[in-house]
C-alpha cells in the first residue's frame, strides 16, 4: 500500500500548481481521500477532501474558491488543482487516504491509516 505524491515547487503570488498523488496496492475509490499541510511549527491542517460514500468535496475556508480536488478512477490518482496561491499556503503538503471527511457537515479528521510522503509547495516572489 502506497501513496506517492508529486508536483510541488516553488512558484510566485497567484500562480498556480498541480499536486498528484498516485496510489498502489488499493483502490482510492474505497476510501475518503485528500490533502492535509502543514508549516513547520505549525498543526497540520486538512486542506481538502472527497468522501467516499458520497463523492462530496470537502475544503477548508482558506483554500475555498482557490483549490479544487479530482479523482482519477482509471489512473487511481487524486490531484489538489491551486490557484491564486498566497505566501501562506507555503507549506508541505500530504496525501492521504482512509480518514474522516464529512463535508456535508465540515468535518475533516487528521488521523488517516494511510499518508504519502510530502510535497514541498512554496509560494513567494
Amino acid at each position: 500500500v502506497q501513496l506517492q505524491a508529486s508536483g510541488g515547487g516553488l512558484v510566485q503570488p497567484g500562480g498556480s500548481l498541480r499536486l498528484s498523488c498516485a496510489a498502489s496496492g488499493f483502490s482510492l475509490d474505497d476510501y475518503s481521500i485528500g490533502w492535509f499541510r502543514q508549516d513547520p511549527g505549525k498543526e497540520r491542517e486538512g486542506v481538502s477532501c472527497i468522501s467516499s460514500s458520497d463523492g462530496i468535496e470537502y475544503y477548508a475556508d482558506s483554500v475555498k474558491g482557490r483549490f479544487t480536488i479530482s479523482r482519477d478512477s482509471a489512473k487511481n490518482t487524486v490531484y489538489l488543482q491551486m490557484d491564486g496561491l498566497k505566501p501562506e499556503d507555503t507549506a508541505v503538503y500530504f496525501c492521504a487516504a482512509d480518514f474522516i471527511c464529512i463535508p456535508t457537515i465540515q468535518i475533516m479528521g487528521k488521523h488517516a491509516d494511510y499518508w504519502g510522503q510530502g510535497t514541498l509547495v512554496t509560494v513567494s516572489s
